[in-house]
Parts: structure tokens; C-alpha cells; sequence
């Protein structure tokens, strides 16, 4: 009689390249988000919920179900041998337990396979300052942050300390040494975590997630006190991103914090994944890049300033190799690699996009050859 799991028999049973989510609750038969796309997978039956519980059940501890049996989500991460690592949510949906499943490969992304521009391997090697990396859900944040450790891994001698909910890819020392810490396990709680951080000694810092004005406020700490800090924000753009965080302070506050993201920015890399022009190559990365300089200085100190953001991205790709996702777009349909109604769904400002298509607008400068 096997020993096989049943969740390892499902995962084996759905699981391809295309596939990045699995989700499972009572009354619906497996889904999975495959290129992008939700899938039924008809050939499972319906599940109930001992269906449900019976898979959670194989992935948590006596604590964590008695924390899920008081209504708790859970967060953790389970690996299926040789194929994939998952970053795993638990719930509650009508009163019934459910779960969703993203995959994580165990190979360590490269940036150079990611589609991002060329200045995002210089902005990973700063030796301090802040660098955020941000998007909706399933943008590949986490994806690009591990490649970004990853490189800085390869190319320079650090110690890396990471805090994160759940360890997502894991990373083998190169020429850094890298401690991954998961809340729950390795530090009881973020807090505790973020609070112990500064006592082990790290060259660079990467805080899974900016959370709350805790986090924040530790990763600006960090940043100012000479270390590289990493962290991502669920915002959609550069501009977002500085107002988002500004925002979760109290206004008394809030100059001294436009201060010192002033100061501490490197760089913010912001992501969408489109459907590729070729279905068969899934989704293509359009990334926005703002970096450091006088300008983007002035215009995030300056609250009357800050809106001109994407125009100073405009402006500085030749200098500083920044770019906004407008101009990602279009160089993206230059190289056919989306079509031009994707292009124009996704624009931020899509009238500017398409008169730049038509030849109306000078697109020279957008040109990233």
C-alpha cells in the first residue's frame, strides 16, 4: 500500500510548468491558475469538506490546527520532493476550511531570466539604502526580490538576514553567508523579529513584506544606519508606493518620513505579468524603475512635487536607467512580444501610450536599445 500523502497525489496530479496556484475548497473540484488563466480541473470530483481537512491536516502542526480551529488563517510552506516548494494560505469560506497553494521552484531565479532592465542588477548591489520591489498579488515580487539575493549572493561577500512569512525560495551560501528567518518558527512574531534583526550582525536586510509602520519604520532604520534593506509593498507604481508609505504615519510625522525616503530610496522596482503575444509563452514582465537622484529626491520630499515622478522616469532612462511602465509597454510591442490592445489595457495613462504608437507623440526617448 503506498505512503504517498494525499495532498502529494493531488500536486502531482495538477502540477506543470504553467500552473503557479492551486486552490481547493468544499463544493468545487481542484482550481488551478495556469499562464494566468483559472482553471477547473474536471477530471477531480467535488470536494467535501473531509476532502479539505484531510489535506490540511497533513500539512500543519497540533498548534497550528488549534489556531486554525479558533478561526486563524495560517500561513506556512510545504515542499513536494524534487518538484516544488508552496507558500500555503489556510481559511475559513462560508464556514468551511479551504486553501490556496502558490508555487515556489527550488531553483533560485536569475535576473537576467526575469526580463528586467539591466539597472536592477545595479540597484540590487548597493551597499545600503532602501530598495522596494512592488505589485498586486502574483506580479512576482517574491520572485524578483530571491533573484535579487540571489545576485548579490554571486557577486559580493555579505551577511544576508531575511524575515519572511513563510521562507519562500531557499538560498545557499555563494560568497554570502544568508540566515532565513520564518515568523512562527524562527521568530515568534514579526515584531520580535524585526526587533532582533539589528543584533545579528547583517550587511543586508530583506523584510518579506512592509506591513505596517513597524516594519517601515525598521526598514528605514535599517537603511539609514548603513545596511541594504529589501522589502516588498503591494502598490502598483513609484508614485503609489512613496504615498502609501507616507500615509501610515501620522501627518505630525510625515515630513521627517518624505526626509528620509528621500534620502534612503535606491530604488523602486514596480511589476505587472501580462498575457504573452504568443499563448504558448505565458506572460511577459512590463517593469517600472525609479532610482535614486537629485530630482526624484526633490520630487519625494516635496508633496507638491511628487505627482512629477513619472515624468522624471520619463526623462532619466538615458542617465539613470529609469523607466515607467508606459515605456515598458512600448518597448515590449516593439520587440512583439505583447499586442497592442494588452499594451493599452495595462497603460497607466493609455491615450499618452497610443499616440506614441501612432507616431503623434515623439517616442525617441523611449527607445531602450
Amino acid at each position: 500500500m503506498s505512503n504517498e500523502k494525499a495532498i502529494d497525489k493531488l500536486l502531482n496530479a495538477v502540477l506543470d510548468d504553467d500552473v503557479s496556484d492551486m486552490h481547493f475548497k468544499v463544493g468545487s473540484k481542484p482550481i488551478i491558475r495556469k499562464s494566468g488563466e483559472i482553471v477547473h480541473v474536471d477530471e477531480f470530483s467535488t470536494m467535501r469538506t473531509d476532502h479539505i481537512q484531510r489535506l490540511i491536516g497533513e500539512l500543519i502542526t497540533e498548534e497550528q490546527a488549534e489556531e486554525f480551529a479558533h478561526g486563524n488563517e495560517l500561513d506556512l510552506s510545504y515542499s513536494l520532493t524534487d518538484k516544488a516548494r508552496f507558500r500555503v494560505n489556510i481559511y475559513h469560506q462560508r464556514g468551511t476550511p479551504a486553501m490556496v497553494m502558490r508555487k515556489i521552484p527550488f531553483e533560485v531565479p536569475i535576473l537576467d531570466d526575469l526580463g528586467l532592465p539591466e539597472v536592477v542588477k545595479r540597484i540590487s548591489m548597493e551597499q545600503r539604502g532602501l530598495v522596494l520591489v512592488t505589485g498586486a498579488t502574483g506580479t512576482g515580487k517574491s520572485t524578483t526580490i530571491a533573484a535579487m539575493i540571489n545576485h548579490i549572493n554571486r557577486n559580493r561577500s555579505a551577511h544576508i538576514v531575511t524575515i519572511e512569512d513563510p521562507i519562500e525560495f531557499l538560498h545557499s551560501d555563494i560568497n554570502c553567508t544568508i540566515c532565513q528567518r520564518e515568523v512562527g518558527i524562527d521568530t515568534k512574531d514579526w515584531s520580535t523579529g524585526l526587533r532582533a534583526v539589528f543584533r545579528q550582525d547583517p550587511d543586508v536586510i530583506l523584510i518579506g513584506e512592509m506591513r505596517d509602520a513597524e516594519s517601515i519604520s525598521t526598514a528605514l532604520i535599517g537603511a539609514e544606519t548603513g545596511h541594504l534593506v529589501l522589502s516588498t509593498l503591494h502598490t502598483t507604481n513609484a508614485t503609489e508606493t512613496i504615498s502609501r508609505i507616507i500615509d501610515v504615519f501620522p501627518q505630525a510625522q510625515q515630513h521627517l518620513i518624505r526626509l528620509q525616503l528621500g534620502q534612503l530610496i535606491e530604488g523602486i522596482v514596480s511589476q505587472r505579468l501580462l498575457q504573452a503575444k504568443d499563448v504558448e509563452d505565458g506572460r511577459v514582465l512590463a517593469a517600472e524603475v525609479l532610482v535614486q537622484s537629485s530630482t526624484v529626491n526633490a520630487c519625494i520630499i516635496n508633496p507638491e512635487k511628487t505627482f512629477l515622478l513619472t515624468e522624471t522616469m520619463e526623462q532619466s532612462y538615458s542617465q539613470y536607467g529609469m523607466q515607467t511602465f508606459d515605456m515598458a509597454l512600448y518597448n515590449l510591442l516593439l520587440d512583439d512580444k505583447i499586442d497592442r490592445d494588452t499594451a493599452l489595457a495595462a497603460a497607466t495613462n493609455p491615450t499618452k501610450l497610443d499616440l506614441k504608437l501612432k507616431g503623434i507623440e515623439t517616442a525617441s526617448d523611449w527607445r531602450m536599445d
